[in-house]
């Protein structure tokens, strides 16, 4: 197996602290999934993406989500050439393979829902034509949640096309200062661009070895009584869907992949279980469900 370990590297030297968000960024890479990024302005949300998406190779494109964005801004339009009397398609920023959608509730409902088939069947749907999108193709959207206003918060089914969320924090003043130093003396790079460590074919392969780790019929037991205690803690069989009970099963995989276990086992579940249900979960109140995550695991018998 091609290591994995100078992508980790990376990613922590990049942005200090950050150590929990990088293994769960590359379990998403692994699993063939989405992720959304939240916390406040300013704590390295975009350098995370921006430095996972230089380093796996292949294309890149990075859009800022604003209120006046239109679904073509993204996903491109058909432009009539009169010297050939005929239409050529120009491509939006989402023919890549790594978006990362920056501010992603700053812009539309409108335009968010144009994410959804990408997201989900890695193509794209325009004027009667379906176009496919490069593989592997990855979609990192962050969010600020400081300030509310002139925001549209995502819907439920858009939210549940995120195989995981990654919650970054400030980080305490000893790393603070860490990031200050690293920052003078140049050993920590600002601009996030860096050469690729592996590449698009890397990348594919390794997905495919991720979804081959075994998971036995007791984990897929555990990770059904799981989501079936997150649901009547909820108190809505909607809350949890058949895509988190999968979405669960594949970022366990990438898990015990990462970690050159012979199979999926309990505790690869435990760690991704909170990320892969916090931003799908949406209390009436818009209390932290993180509370709610806890109690069925601690609840829940370990097979």
């Amino acid at each position: 197996m091609k290591s994995l370990d100078p992508l980790r590297s990376r990613l922590t030297a990049t942005v200090l602290g950050a150590e929990g968000a990088a293994d769960l960024l590359m379990i998403a890479l692994l699993a063939r999934g989405h992720v959304l990024i939240e916390g406040p302005p300013g704590i390295g949300k975009t350098s995370l993406a921006h430095t996972l998406a230089s380093s796996i190779g292949g294309s890149f494109k990075r859009v800022q989500f604003t209120p006046d964005l239109l679904p073509a801004d993204l996903l491109g339009y058909s432009l009539y050439r009169m010297d050939r009397g005929d239409f050529e398609f120009v491509p939006g920023p989402v023919f890549a393979h790594c978006l990362l959608a920056d501010e992603i509730n700053r812009t539309s409902p409108r335009v968010q829902s144009a994410l959804l088939e990408c997201m989900n069947e890695h193509q794209v749907s325009l004027e009667g034509v379906t176009r496919p999108l490069p593989e592997p193709f990855l979609v990192i959207a962050t969010q600020n949640d400081g300030d509310p206003h002139g925001t549209f918060p995502l819907p439920e089914p858009q939210l549940d096309r995120f195989l995981l969320s990654i919650r970054m924090e400030l980080p305490d003043p000893g790393i603070q200062r860490r990031i200050l130093l690293g920052h003078a003396s140049g050993e920590i790079d600002g601009n996030g661009s860096h050469d690729a460590l592996v590449h698009p074919e890397d990348v594919l392969a390794l997905q495919q070895q991720a979804r081959t780790t075994p998971l036995g019929e007791p984990l897929a037991g555990y990770i059904t009584d799981l989501c079936e205690s997150l649901r009547r803690r909820a108190g809505a069989d909607h809350a949890v869907s058949v895509r988190a009970s999968l979405a669960v099963m594949q970022a366990a995989r990438a898990a015990a992949f990462i970690e050159e276990a012979g199979a999926v086992h309990p505790d690869h579940v435990q760690q991704v279980f909170p990320s892969v249900m916090r931003h799908r979960l949406v209390p009436a109140d818009a209390s932290d469900p993180a509370p709610m995550i806890a109690d069925a695991l601690e609840n829940t018998p370990v097979p």
